[in-house]
């Protein structure tokens, strides 16, 4: 069973969603068939590549016309939610970046370890996950080649691919992230509760069993039961 996963590293959702999923996943007895496909999503595409990450307090507070107090306020429900789930979210550091290059990078790994840490480093670490060689760092850091990373970083490489999942995304009906599809066809819009995803899990496992339709007629056969033929 596919699972494809359209998220952004800087969503907090994404993150919950992520966790959420990894839940239901450790309580469903099919897990070892199911595999996982990382698509790209950004939600601030028209930040400035080569720009300086800007603290997200500041940039959400800018973007929404809110005010600090709200905007923290906002960010504490979304703390909350994440301490369930052992997520340290440190707003008042994390920053804004284009995060194109961080997209790539996972494209070229494609693997939930590497998902992960960047999440990790931008949400409770404060990491400019854009810079080049804070990503270099943190890929090497789970084991990736440092030549074959900065050869990838310096090139733009994966950058189509990521303009492609974005596009597949709206195309299957994705207005926000992250987006979950079972199977390419059942679907998951948001963090939505763990039950949602057992739920899911489950069903699209099912329908993905062969079906086998019988005609009306029967013909002969042996019975184990009557112990007769």
């Amino acid at each position: 069973m596919k699972i494809e996963i359209w998220s952004d590293i800087v969503c907090p959702f994404c993150y919950i969603g992520k966790k959420r999923l990894e839940q239901a996943l450790a309580s469903f007895p099919h897990r070892d068939e199911v595999e996982i496909v990382w698509k790209s999503y950004q939600l601030h595409p028209q930040f400035p590549q080569d720009a300086a990450g800007i603290p997200a307090v500041k940039y959400i507070k800018d973007a929404k016309g809110l005010s600090e107090e709200e905007t923290l306020g906002m960010m504490h429900q979304v703390q909350s939610i994440g301490k369930s789930l052992n997520i340290d979210f440190n707003f008042e550091k994390s920053l804004i970046v284009n995060t194109l290059n961080a997209h790539r990078l996972i494209h070229f790994a494609q693997g939930n370890v590497l998902k992960e840490r960047l999440f990790k480093a931008h949400f409770s670490e404060s990491k400019d996950i854009n810079h080049i060689d804070s990503l270099t760092a943190l890929a090497v850091e789970i084991g990736l080649d440092q030549i074959a990373v900065e050869e990838l970083l310096h090139s733009d490489r994966f950058a189509y691919e990521v303009t492609q999942d974005i596009q597949e995304g709206i195309d299957l009906g994705l207005r926000g992230v992250p987006f979950f599809v079972f199977n390419q066809k059942f679907g998951i819009a948001g963090a939505q509760p763990l039950e949602m995803f057992e739920k899911t899990l489950r069903q699209a496992y099912d329908d993905a069993k062969p079906a086998i339709i019988m005609n009306d007629n029967e013909g002969p056969s042996c019975d184990s039961e009557a112990g007769c033929c």
